[in-house]
Formats: C-alpha cells, structure tokens, sequence
C-alpha cells in the first residue's frame, strides 16, 4: 500500500482502542491496521497548510510568513488568556476569534505520565485529552469564553504543571494519580470570575491507546534530518508513531511535511 499527502494532526475515533486515521488530500489511512507493519516515511517537500507553498515550516504546520499573518496562529491559540474577542478587541481577524473564542471551553485535568492543567473547546472533548496521549482526564470548568479559561488555566499553573513529559507519556511511565481529589483540591485557587462554573459532579475518562510495546528510551524523528526512514510500527499514542526500534515520530510535529508512505507486511 502506498499513500502520499501532506502530514496534518491525525484524526482520532473514540473506542477501545482509540482508532487513528491520516487523512490525505484524495485518501485516508486508518492507522491502527499497519500495527505490526513495516513502514518506509520519505520526505518529499513542504506545503504550507495555509499558503500551501514549498517554504519551510516554521511553526504549526505554516510558513513563517503566514505564522506571523494568518489569524489561526494567534497568540492565544497557545495562550487563552490573550484572548480578547470577549472585549471586542481584534487580534488579526474579529469574526474569526469571536466564532473560535465566544464558545463554551473546559477547563481540565489529564494524565499521561504526570498532571497536568489544561484548556480546551468543549468541542474538542476527548480529542484533547486523546492527542496528549493521555490515559486518564477529567473536567474542572466549562466556562462560555476562551479568555476566562485562560485565567483560570493561568492561576491553577500555580499549584501544577501544564506541560506533558511525552518522554514519560511514550513509555507509558505512569504515576497512578486521583483526579477527583485533585480537581476539589484545586478549586480554592480558581478565579473569582470563574468559580461559578466550576463542575461539581463529574467522573474521570479513561483512554485505551493501541500500542503493542511501548519504548524503553525514545529516539525522536525529524524528516528535516532524516528524510527517509524505515520501521515496523508498534503503537499509536498522543500524536505519535512508535516504531520497534524505540524511534518515535510525531505526526502532528511535521504538519505540513509532504510524505510519501509506503507499507509492507
């Protein structure tokens, strides 16, 4: 089987185990069938996902030029509590920050190695949670704008962390945590503007990802570096394909890479 296309964020599916699809320009992968396949990844060009020229990513899938330009790649995309379309301040693009920013957004907790808070639309409810490669998640707020998720992701930063260790996701490093009790513990420090919204009663989502072993010391792939790479995939977690020989790739890293797949038994 071949495939070729420009990489984007994989496409996830609820289930046990979550299924993962590549979605190409005329064609789709669905990545759980080539576990235990042996896989050959060559790096063709870039294609800005925006401008769809052959420029070098710089970030986020786009060139530099549209990074800095083009009203997706915000800084409160990374940051919410930048977002300002609540105050009807634009950004780079009003009607687009309103549609993306004034809509319900949780608040939340996940474990993939180790908690951490995090923000996301209520929309993207488990695909977050699915594409850090966590196990285990559970909300804390849902509130009707990006800008007080924000603020509230911004005070819980004070009392845990907001970053994955993907090394630790990877190798399925896993620290037995009980979010309940951490999410009532953390609720003293949320924002006086967000404390009514905070959920009171809700249970954790448990995540079953499809890898048949797991890493022992991960070795990352980078196309820029190595172009053409060779190996039987042996599991599927967060955003990334993980090979028998401990090498990790990560798919939503290379947005905007075009590739070209190649796959044997």
């Amino acid at each position: 089987m071949q495939y070729e296309g420009v990489l984007r964020k994989m496409q996830t599916e609820i289930g046990s185990p979550i299924q993962y699809y590549m979605v190409f320009e005329n064609d789709f992968l669905n990545v759980n069938q080539i576990l235990n396949k042996r896989l050959h990844i060559s790096f063709i060009k870039y294609q800005c996902l925006n401008c769809g020229r052959d420029r070098p990513i710089y970030r986020q899938g786009f060139c530099k030029t549209c990074f800095y330009e083009i009203p997706t790649a915000g800084d409160w995309i990374m940051r919410p509590e930048l977002s300002t379309a609540h105050l009807d301040k634009e950004d780079r693009d009003l009607e687009y920050e309103k549609k993306v920013q004034l809509q319900p957004h949780i608040v939340y907790l996940a474990n993939s190695s180790n908690i951490k808070v995090g923000v996301t639309r209520k929309t993207q409810i488990p695909t977050r949670w699915i594409d850090q490669g966590a196990h285990e998640a559970i909300e804390i707020v849902e509130v009707p704008n990006r800008y007080l998720a924000g603020i509230t992701e911004v005070a819980l930063k004070d009392h845990i962390g907001d970053k994955t260790a993907w090394r630790k996701m990877l190798t399925n490093t896993i620290q037995d945590e009980d979010l309940v009790e951490w999410r009532n513990k953390l609720k003293q420090y949320i924002p006086e503007e967000a404390v009514e919204y905070y959920i009171e009663r809700n249970s954790e989502t448990y995540l079953e990802f499809p890898v048949l072993r797991y890493p022992k010391k991960v070795k990352s792939l980078n196309l820029s570096k190595t172009p053409n790479f060779e190996g039987i995939v042996t599991g599927i977690k967060g955003q990334y394909l993980i090979f028998d020989d401990d090498t990790v790739f990560n798919v939503r890293g290379s947005e905007g890479y075009y590739v070209g797949l190649a796959i044997t038994s």
